[in-house]
C-alpha cells in the first residue's frame, strides 16, 4: 500500500506552544508602571502613554524591530563614481521605529513643555514602553534629548536648532538643517587611548574665526566611539588653547556643504545593532565652540547627566518586556502535568524577577521627576545628583542576570533568534550595554563619590528615606546607618556597596508608597533582611507569590 505525500510529511502536531507577546498594550498591562506615575505625576493624562502602548505592543511594531535588527546598518564611505559619501544606510523599518520614536515625542520636547510639571516623568514612562519593542533606535533618540541643557551653552546655534530638535516630524535627509523638518544630535566623547578618561583626548581644535554661530573651530583628530553617526550634528571634546572643550559639530555646515567627518568603519557589537556605532576621523572638520574654552568636561556632562537618567528607564524596560514574555509563556506551557506558572520552583522564580522589575521601575521613575523638579526645589536637585548613578549603577548592574534568568523561563525557545521568542535573546543581548555606555559601574561609583562629598547629601537621603520609617525593621536599620555611611564615606573602595545599598534602601521606601503590602514586605525580607538567596528564585516562604504574580500581569 503507497501512502499520500501529504500523509508521509505529517510526523505530529505542534501543540503546547505558547503563542508570542503580541498585539497587546504595554502601558495598560503594566500596573507597576501606572501605579509610579500615580506617585510621581498625580493628575497626569495618560492617553498619550495608552497610545504609545498599544503602538508598541503590536505585532507590525514588532516587525519592524525584527527587521531594523536583522538587516543591520550598512556603511557607505564612497559612491559608485569614487566621491566620498561617508553615510549609513539604514532598513526601512528604523526609520519606521525612529518616526514613531519622534511623532510620540521621546526625544527633546520636555524642553518645550514644561509646563505640565511633569514633562520629564510623561516621556520616561513612554521611553520605557518603547524600549520594550525596540531600545537601539533610542540612542540618538537618547542624545538628543540631553543635548539640550548643554547646547543651550551656545545661544546662537541653540537658537537656530532649538525648533528643528523639538519638532515631531522625524527626517531622515542628510541636509542642511533649515530644510528639514526635525533635527537629531549625537556626541562623540571617548578616544582610543582615554575611553571614559576623557582628559587624555588628543583631538585638536585650532581657532578659525567668528561668524552668527560664535567662535569657529577646525578640529583635527578622531573619535574611538561615535553613536548614531548619521545624526544631524554632535557635540565633541577637544583640545584647545585653553584646555579641553566642547564642540558643536553639524554634518551640514551652514553653506551646505558635508562637514569633513570621516566614518572609518561601524562597530561590530554584541547587541544593540539597529544602531549604528562608528568610528570617525575629523579632517579639519568645522565646528562652534559650546560654553568656555577649557570647560569641556562640565558642560558635556550636563548632557551625560541625562543619557544616564534613559540608561536606568531603558534597563527597567527592558526587565518588564522580559517578565512579561516570561509570564505569558509559563500561563501557556505545560510541564508535568501542570501549567509552568502553576510549579511551585517557577511561581518563585517569577515572583522574584517581578519584584525586581517593579523596584527598577520606581527607582527609574522617582529620579525622572527629580529632573521635574530639580529647578525649584533643593532637594530634588540634590536627589538628581544622587541617584543619577545610583540608579545607573544598579538598574543597569541587575539587568544582565534578570535577563538569563527570564530567558531560562522560555527554556531553550528563549535562546534561539527567530520568531516572537527571539525577542528575549535580543533583550539579553542588549542588557549589557547599558551598564557600559555613559559610565560603567565604577565611573559611575566614583560618581556617586563625588555627590555624597557634599555637605547636602546625607541630609537629603534621609529625609527621602523617612516616609518609610517604622514601615520594616530591615529598611529601618538600612536606613538609619545611610547618611552616617555617606558622611563618613572616605575610600572608593567602600562605593560600589553605597551605590548598592542607597539604590536598595531608596527602592524599598518607593514601593511602600506605591506597591501593595505584599510586594513592599517580600521586597525587604529578601533584599533587605536577607531571606533571599544568591539567585532569582529564593524568595521565602511566607511570601505571597499570588499576590505579586497578580500584579505583575493580570492574566
Amino acid at each position: 500500500m503507497t501512502l499520500p505525500t501529504a500523509t508521509l510529511a505529517r510526523t505530529h502536531d505542534v501543540f503546547n506552544q505558547s503563542t508570542p507577546w503580541a498585539d497587546v498594550n504595554l502601558f495598560t498591562t503594566n500596573q507597576p508602571l501606572q501605579d509610579a506615575l500615580s506617585l510621581h505625576a498625580p493628575g497626569l493624562r495618560v492617553e498619550g502613554l495608552t497610545a504609545l502602548g498599544a503602538e508598541m505592543g503590536s505585532a507590525d511594531m514588532l516587525t519592524h524591530a525584527r527587521l531594523a535588527n536583522t538587516y543591520k546598518p550598512q556603511l557607505r564611505t564612497h559612491d559608485r563614481f569614487g566621491h566620498r559619501t561617508d553615510v549609513v544606510e539604514f532598513h526601512p523599518s528604523y526609520h519606521a521605529l525612529m518616526g514613531a520614536a519622534l511623532r510620540h515625542g521621546l526625544h527633546a520636547t520636555p524642553w518645550s513643555r514644561q509646563d505640565t510639571g511633569h514633562a520629564h516623568v510623561e516621556r520616561a514612562a513612554g521611553f520605557m514602553l518603547f524600549t520594550e519593542a525596540e531600545p537601539s533606535v533610542l540612542c540618538p533618540v537618547s542624545m538628543s534629548y540631553a543635548v539640550t541643557p548643554a547646547l543651550r551653552g551656545n545661544s546662537a546655534v541653540w537658537a537656530d536648532w532649538s525648533k528643528g530638535l523639538a519638532s515631531t516630524q522625524y527626517d531622515p535627509r542628510l541636509a542642511l538643517f533649515s530644510q528639514k523638518s526635525a533635527l537629531t544630535m549625537g556626541m562623540g566623547m571617548t578616544e582610543k587611548q582615554g575611553g571614559s578618561d576623557v582628559r587624555a583626548n588628543t583631538t585638536q581644535a585650532v581657532h578659525d574665526g567668528d561668524d552668527a554661530w560664535g567662535a569657529r573651530y577646525r578640529i583635527t583628530g578622531h573619535k574611538w566611539f561615535f553613536s548614531a553617526p548619521m545624526c544631524d550634528a554632535f557635540l565633541i571634546l577637544a583640545q584647545a588653547p585653553g584646555g579641553l572643550t566642547c564642540f558643536f559639530l553639524p554634518r551640514v555646515l551652514p553653506d551646505d556643504t558635508v562637514n569633513a567627518i570621516r566614518i572609518q568603519r561601524l562597530k561590530d557589537k554584541l547587541g544593540n545593532h539597529a544602531n549604528a556605532s562608528s568610528e570617525v576621523e575629523f579632517i579639519g572638520a568645522m565646528a562652534w565652540r559650546v560654553g568656555e574654552e577649557g570647560r569641556g568636561v562640565a558642560q558635556i556632562l550636563e548632557m551625560g547627566t541625562m543619557t544616564r537618567l534613559d540608561c536606568a528607564l531603558g534597563t527597567s524596560g527592558l526587565m518588564r518586556q522580559a517578565l512579561s514574555i516570561a509570564l505569558h509563556h509559563t500561563r501557556q506551557r505545560s510541564a508535568f502535568g501542570k501549567k509552568l506558572i502553576e510549579q511551585p520552583l517557577m511561581r518563585n522564580v517569577l515572583a522574584d524577577l517581578a519584584l525586581e522589575s517593579e523596584a527598577a521601575t520606581a527607582l527609574s521613575i522617582r529620579l525622572a521627576s527629580a529632573f521635574d523638579k530639580k529647578a525649584t526645589s533643593e532637594h530634588e536637585a540634590v536627589m538628581a545628583r544622587l541617584l543619577t548613578p545610583v540608579a545607573k549603577f544598579w538598574v543597569c548592574k541587575r539587568g544582565s542576570v534578570f535577563a538569563q534568568e527570564a530567558m531560562e523561563c522560555l527554556g531553550g525557545n528563549g535562546y534561539v533568534e527567530e520568531g516572537g521568542e527571539g525577542v528575549m535573546a535580543r533583550i539579553y543581548r542588549e542588557m549589557p550595554l547599558n551598564s557600559i555606555w555613559e559610565g560603567a559601574g565604577n565611573i559611575m561609583a566614583l560618581d556617586l563619590m563625588r555627590a555624597v562629598r557634599r555637605a547636602d547629601t546625607a541630609a537629603a537621603l534621609d529625609a527621602e528615606l523617612a516616609p518609610a520609617r517604622g514601615a520594616h525593621p530591615a529598611l529601618d536599620r538600612l536606613a538609619g546607618a545611610l547618611p552616617l555611611r555617606v558622611d563618613a564615606m572616605t575610600t572608593e573602595a567602600e562605593a560600589r556597596r553605597l551605590a548598592q545599598d542607597v539604590a536598595l534602601a531608596v527602592q524599598a521606601a518607593l514601593l511602600l508608597r506605591s506597591a501593595p503590602g505584599a510586594v513592599f514586605r517580600a521586597f525587604c525580607d529578601s533584599r533587605l533582611s536577607g531571606d533571599w538567596g544568591y539567585s532569582f528564585g529564593t524568595l521565602g516562604a511566607g511570601v505571597n507569590l499570588d499576590a505579586i504574580l497578580d500584579r505583575a500581569l493580570p492574566a
